[in-house]
């Protein structure tokens, strides 16, 4: 039985996604994988290749890097889905020059209604030192709010080290 909402947070290359893939790979059923990264240069088309490559023919992927509340009012009840990643969407959102706050109560009222089990990672950046650029302070700041956003609308929210899930919030399924 998947919770209602799974937050997933982790520093880079933790294993956070590959930890919420296996998650929703347990429940048997068919999945969506709403991704939001754009493939901008060669690193980060490796980094989505390697993602999608781990993915079998249960999981549909819809890549919409902007808009994520919309997809998520048309996901169904029996399909959970996997929103990979609020950072990178919250960086396309900054690059968009988009109304942080708007964007961020859309999602939030979006999982809120979403009608199927959802689990979104996200990376914890705040554990690194201040950044002397005011454009990566303003990031920082902006991902930190939407981190706790979504740790509080969450029923299970985990941070993953080294591939390991530390318990923050809820009961591990």
């Amino acid at each position: 039985m998947l919770p209602r909402g799974v937050f997933v947070l982790g520093g880079a290359a933790s294993g956070k996604s590959a930890w919420a893939e296996n998650l929703l790979d347990s429940s048997g059923l068919d999945l969506v994988y709403l991704a939001t990264a754009r493939a901008g240069d060669g690193e980060t088309s490796a980094k989505i290749a390697l993602h999608r490559a781990r993915r079998n023919t249960h999981w549909q992927t819809v890549e919409e890097p902007l808009d994520v509340a919309s997809v998520l009012e048309k996901v169904g009840p029996d399909k959970p889905v996997l929103i990979d990643c609020a950072t990178m969407w919250l960086s396309n959102q900054m690059m968009a020059r988009a109304d942080l706050d708007a964007v961020q109560a859309t999602l939030l009222a979006a999982l809120a209604r979403c009608a199927a089990p959802w689990v979104i990672v996200s990376n914890e950046i705040g554990h690194g030192i201040v950044p002397q650029n005011a454009l990566a302070r303003e990031f920082r700041e902006a991902q930190g709010r939407l981190n706790i956003a979504l740790a509080a609308e969450a029923d299970l929210a985990v941070m993953v080290v080294a591939g390991l899930p530390v318990l923050l919030k809820g009961a591990l399924p």
